[in-house]
C-alpha cells in the first residue's frame, strides 16, 4: 500500500511540475487545472506498473542527479567532438562492434534511463536491453575487449551517477 501511495504521489508532482512547464504561469485557473489534471493522471495509473518505483527519494537524490545531467552533457560534449574528428579524418577510423556491458542497476527506470543516456552519446546505440545486460552499437571498439573494460568504458559514468537517485 505504501508503496502504491509513493508511486501515485510521485506521478502527481511529475505531472503537476510538466504542467506548469507547459503552461508557463502560475495563474490560480492554470494551477487549479494542473492539480485536477495531475490528480485524474495519479489516479488512473495508480494501478498500473509502477513508473517511478526506481526513483530513491533521498535527501542527496537531487546532487545526484544534477551530477548525472553534468556528466551526460559532458559526455554529449566529447563524443559529438571525437565523432566530428572520425568524420572529418581522411582515414575514418572507425571498428564498429556490438559488445555486451552489465549493468548493477536493478529498476527498470534505472536500466532505461543507462540504456538512453547511451543512445544519446554519439558512436554508441543501445540495441537492446535484457535483465541486466545491455546490448550497444560500439563504432570504435578497442580490439580484445572484454566485459568489464567495455561496461566501464560505455556505461561507467553513467552508472555511478544513477545510482544515486535510480535502483
Amino acid at each position: 500500500m505504501y508503496r502504491q501511495l509513493r508511486h501515485s504521489l510521485l506521478t502527481f508532482f511529475v505531472v503537476f511540475g510538466f504542467w506548469l512547464l507547459l503552461v508557463g504561469t502560475l495563474a490560480r485557473q492554470e494551477l487549479i487545472a494542473g492539480v485536477l489534471v495531475a490528480a485524474a493522471v495519479a489516479v488512473l495509473a495508480a494501478n498500473r506498473a509502477p513508473v517511478f518505483a526506481g526513483i530513491r527519494l533521498t535527501p542527496m537524490a537531487p546532487l545526484a542527479f544534477a551530477r548525472y545531467v553534468l556528466a551526460l552533457a559532458w559526455s554529449l560534449v566529447r563524443a559529438n567532438i571525437d565523432m566530428a574528428r572520425r568524420v572529418l579524418s581522411p582515414s575514418l577510423p572507425i571498428r564498429p562492434a556490438i559488445v555486451h556491458i552489465k549493468t548493477s542497476l536493478r529498476s527498470d527506470l534505472g536500466r532505461l534511463v543507462l540504456a538512453n543516456s547511451i543512445t544519446l552519446t554519439p558512436g554508441t546505440l543501445t540495441v537492446d536491453v535484457e535483465d541486466d545486460t545491455l546490448t550497444i552499437h560500439w563504432i570504435d571498439c578497442p580490439p580484445g575487449t572484454d566485459l568489464q573494460s567495455a561496461t566501464q568504458t560505455i556505461a561507467g559514468d553513467f552508472e555511478r551517477h544513477l545510482r544515486g537517485f535510480l535502483e
